[in-house]
């Protein structure tokens, strides 16, 4: 039984609804729009909130939704069918209104709804229970390790270009002779080799015969060597000592104080006040910004008829949107027209370094959206389909509401209080480092720092924190030497880190520190213990930002390590509304080029902003996220 149905445009008018129970799914229905529809979730067409099990079904013609409700202990089989003759009955009955754009009153629509659920209801008892789905059909088997071997697309249109120049010549160098083949390459072993390999062989063997014989090199005479007496010597000799000395010897090299910072270093002081800069400032290229006189031109070029002897794009967006320009003219884009894009752009997408997982989320969200939309008469698909992956894309990496650290932390300073942030992750992905920087740019803003030591399990990490503090105190002195711009709670290492977090906001607070920066031990996902302390340090102290540090490196395993840290938070805090992540800091983001998936798997799966990106090694390397940036580095 069906609690609701309701009917409505993509603009937010209600056209039909229709209720058979009390309640009130407001609030339902916007959760759906907001966590769902207008974040490129909606692959399954399912949505769950509370007790309620949504599914939905797009009409991308006259840009409706269709939306049912009912109570998610129900087994009901015949919603999908219920949706799709719905939809057709409603455009069927007012398809002149929709049409004119003439939103006004569906309300006779109601016998027409009861007509379809009883005939859809009658016909599901009738063909009795539906049968259970084998493991080749489900989505378990689709999640195999073979298809997420990348086939090599490329690979393949090379090989194809280099057959048609072989074809090319002559026919003397097109036979192959039985006595030149090999054992490997008899008539029996080349039936079971590939096509790419064949190729290869033929044109290893073309090469051979247009090079000739060659000769052989004449072979050096052998010439007779002599032991050479070893030294065991454990202090060395003055010649590897002279050797080893990398030091300048005309003095013409920076000097490296005791007590102070180096010329380099303070080099660094000054760049970083104000707002972060976007990471692609001073190059809009740098990570796959295009021109738009190459936009423009593909847009003209994807427009010509496919008859036509129309000249290609100089950019042709890596081969992926070139299959859709035969498609020019067609009046809307169908099934299975759609059908070719899911697979081309999920290949493409996991190239680009995003989830395997999040791929296919995200290329079903786009067919569906795709699918029934009406092209004009100079529209193409090619810019159809490049616009609305752009736009899933963008709806990703754009923050819900506006992220401002610096304002935040000067709010905090104004009501005296400290401004904490805590920084959680695996292993080796660069927390301090990134902690550092950060630390660094409130220290260009006039903010005290206090860093909270609280990775008491790793060894070295108390002792790289008193690094950073040195070094940032000599690059910004006080004029009190007892008060250091950069302060260091320490309480050594094997003690409880939550312990040590809450002792270092007190002294924070006694002693005026404006931000406090907690450093935690790098954990795995899978670690039970681990993952409660860190829930406990959280739940304890109610840090003001739980930041996330993750590597752009990352492909599938950021899904993995995201979702199981924001699980791990929510069931060991044993809070009413426990505290999860809220926002990420992306690293080594000047590693990866164009391969930038990692930023829409983490946004994609925990729906909080990045808030920070890492690019270097330096202080000042740390930037904000560019998200046109991003998409134009994933659609390059």
């Amino acid at each position: 039984m069906l609690d609701f149905f309701t009917i409505f445009s993509k603009g937010g008018i209600v056209l039909f609804y229709f209720q058979s129970t009390n309640g009130m799914f407001l609030s339902t229905v916007n959760e759906l729009i907001r966590s769902v529809l207008l974040e490129e979730k909606g692959g399954k067409q399912m949505f769950q909130d509370k007790n309620l099990q949504l599914q939905y079904k797009l009409d991308n013609e006259f840009d409706l939704v269709f939306v049912v409700g009912y109570q998610k202990f129900l087994q009901l089989n015949y919603v999908d069918k219920f949706l799709t003759e719905i939809q057709l009955r409603f455009r069927d009955e007012f398809k002149n209104e929709l049409q004119a754009g003439n939103y006004g009153e569906y309300k006779r629509f109601e016998e027409c709804y009861k007509e379809v659920l009883r005939q859809v209801e009658e016909q599901t008892r009738a063909e009795g229970p539906k049968a259970m789905k084998t493991f080749q059909e489900s989505q378990k088997s689709q999640k195999t390790v073979a298809s997420l071997v990348e086939k090599k697309g490329g690979a393949d249109r090379k090989d194809k270009g280099k057959a048609s120049k072989a074809d090319t010549k002559s026919n003397d160098a097109k036979t192959i002779e039985a006595s030149e083949l090999t054992p490997e390459d008899s008539p029996k072993a080349v039936g079971a080799k590939s096509d790419d390999e064949i190729q290869k062989n033929r044109e290893k063997l073309f090469g051979k015969r247009a090079n000739g014989p060659t000769s052989p090199k004449a072979k050096p005479k052998n010439e007779k060597k002599t032991k050479q007496s070893r030294q065991w010597e454990q202090g060395g000799t003055y010649k590897d000592a002279r050797s080893l000395d990398f030091s300048k010897k005309d003095g013409a090299g920076p000097m490296v104080p005791v007590n102070g910072a180096t010329d380099g270093e303070m080099d660094l002081v000054g760049r970083l006040r104000g707002e972060l800069p976007d990471m692609d400032e001073g190059d809009e290229n740098e990570y796959g910004e295009d021109d738009d006189s190459e936009v423009e031109e593909e847009d003209k070029t994807s427009q010509k008829p496919a008859n036509g002897t129309a000249a290609t794009s100089k950019r042709g967006f890596g081969g992926m949107f070139n299959i859709f320009k035969g498609l020019v003219g067609t009046r809307t884009i169908t099934k299975d027209q759609l059908g070719l894009i899911v697979d081309k752009m999920r290949v493409l997408l996991i190239e680009k370094n995003v989830a395997a997982e999040i791929a296919d989320k995200l290329c079903v969200s786009v067919a569906e959206k795709l699918e029934g939309k009406a092209l004009g008469t100079f529209e193409g698909v090619n810019s159809v389909v490049r616009n609305a992956l752009e736009d899933a894309l963008t709806k990703i990496l754009t923050p819900k509401k506006p992220v401002n650290v610096l304002r935040d932390a000067l709010a905090s300073k104004k009501n005296r209080q400290p401004f904490v942030v805590t920084f959680c992750g695996v292993n080796g992905v660069g927390k301090s480092t990134n902690l550092a920087k950060i630390a660094f740019w409130f220290l260009e803003n006039d903010l005290r720092v206090l860093i909270a030591a609280c990775d008491t399990f790793r060894a070295g990490a108390v002792e790289q924190l008193r690094t950073h503090r040195t070094r940032l105190n000599n690059m910004y002195p006080g004029e009190n030497p007892d008060i250091p711009k950069v302060f260091l709670y320490e309480k050594g290492y094997g003690k409880d880190a939550a312990g040590i977090a809450m002792e270092a906001i007190q002294y924070a607070r006694d002693n005026k520190f404006d931000v406090v920066l907690v450093d935690t031990a790098g954990r795995m996902q899978d670690n039970e213990p681990l993952m409660r302390a860190l829930a406990k340090l959280i739940k304890v102290n109610q840090p003001d930002m739980v930041l996330f540090v993750g590597e752009a490196l990352v492909g599938n395993e950021a899904v993995d390590q995201v979702v199981k840290f924001n699980q791990a938070l929510a069931d060991f805090s044993q809070a009413e509304n426990p505290r999860i992540i809220d926002g990420i800091v992306l690293t080594k983001f000047d590693t990866i080029d164009d391969k930038v998936g990692a930023a829409v798997s983490m946004a994609y799966t925990t729906g909080q902003p990045i808030v920070f990106v890492g690019t270097g090694q330096t202080y000042t390397d740390l930037k904000n996220l560019n998200t046109k940036a991003v998409v134009n580095a994933l659609m390059k």
